[in-house]
């Protein structure tokens, strides 16, 4: 499933092979949250931008088209046309960001839709029978997203209770995936380490889920309010404690640097909604730093958006041209926009990877690294 091919420092280059394909790591996984990126790009295009892993989430796909619509049309890769790898996260996310749509129980969670205020119900078994249904490579265990900052106490207890569902999420897993007609019985599963931005409780959280045989671990429940080098300590203080041969994933993280500084922490897996999201607004990645097409700046400017890039929107568009369909409110803006970044993005990842097969990352990393935290 998994192997570490070579080391530098921290830094791991590795394998993981799925029911859907091998996966080159580190890996940047692009976020198609209802089964479509935003910005009107589809698997296909994922394809073009060097996409390995497409991420969707099971909270959002319940609720419409529903699981069960997408099971009968054959799975959430048929129903997409991406033959790739899926992760499917599991829902805890929501809990953190629809806090006031919400309540927590021993059980599970108690939803009122943010679409149209109905009550749903998903707990650990909810969660991996959604999953199942959806038929993704990895499903992600059930846990609870804290805030930062967050009471030690309530930080405890919730990270108590992930410790308990992680367990029901284990049980139900191995037998939705020994069922007749499962959509994908070789469905993966991963444990997520919780404790807010507490060192002990990072720790203890990883050593107890560890104890429940899972495919691979993430750290979740970090770039929500904490100063970044808030996020890198707990990092540091985790990463000793993860299984050395399952891969490691950093839920919804992040920028290009918090990438390159993650990977010299030993992080195999990423996704962050931030490469489209800040596309659908105009800024734009590039080797020297970001820049906003909207700017005054472009209006006649005729070079792509990176003279270096090779994505669909830099083989034959201009950054006059793209800031003049910003400007004009065309959709093609965001479709152009969004390609190039998530280009940007899995090019990193290629050049991350290209680093450690010639031992050179450490010096990819001062190059890099704080270079593409400037804007332009």
């Amino acid at each position: 499933m998994f192997e570490v091919i070579k080391t530098e420092g921290r830094a791991r280059r590795g394998v993981f092979t799925c029911a859907h394909g091998t996966i080159q790591t580190p890996v940047f996984m692009n976020v198609g949250t209802q089964g479509a990126i935003k910005g009107g790009v589809s698997a296909h295009d994922l394809k073009d931008v060097g996409c390995q892993v497409e991420l969707s989430n099971t909270y959002h796909l319940h609720l419409r088209p529903g699981d069960g619509v997408v099971r009968q049309l054959g799975g959430l890769h048929k129903f997409m046309d991406w033959d790739g790898p899926i992760l499917t996260d599991s829902g805890g996310f929501q809990v953190f960001s629809l806090a006031g749509l919400r309540k927590i129980k021993e059980e599970g969670v108690y939803f009122s839709s943010h679409i149209d205020g109905r009550k749903i119900f998903m707990g650990p078994e909810e969660s991996m029978q959604i999953q199942s249904n959806l038929g993704s490579d990895i499903a992600m265990a059930f846990d609870e997203c804290m805030e930062n900052p967050a009471e030690y106490g309530y930080a405890k207890a919730s990270c108590e209770r992930t410790v308990r569902w992680l367990e029901r999420c284990r049980v139900e897993h191995d037998r939705l995936n020994a069922l007749p007609g499962t959509v994908n019985p070789q469905q993966m599963l991963f444990g997520i380490n919780q404790g807010a931005t507490y060192q002990d409780l990072r720790i203890w959280h990883m050593e107890e889920i560890k104890k429940i045989d899972c495919d691979g671990y993430a750290i979740g429940g970090l770039a929500v309010g904490e100063p970044t080098q808030v996020m890198y300590d707990i990092i540091d203080a985790v990463e000793p404690h993860m299984p050395a041969d399952k891969p490691r994933y950093l839920m919804g993280v992040g920028t290009p640097s918090n990438i390159i500084e993650a990977v010299a922490r030993g992080v195999d897996f990423f996704d962050c909604v931030m490469p489209a999201r800040n596309a659908r607004h105009g800024r734009l990645y590039t080797w020297e730093g970001s820049i906003n097409i909207k700017n005054e700046k472009y209006k006649l400017d005729e070079r792509p958006i990176d003279p270096t890039c090779d994505c669909p929107a830099c083989r034959s568009f201009s950054r006059a041209y793209l800031r003049h369909l910003f400007a004009a409110g065309e959709m093609l803006a965001m479709r152009l926009a969004v390609l190039h970044n998530l280009h940007f993005y899995n090019e990193l990842m290629l050049r991350i990877r290209q680093a450690l097969d010639e031992g050179s990352f450490e010096a990819f990393r001062a190059e890099y690294s704080e270079k593409l935290e400037r804007k332009i």
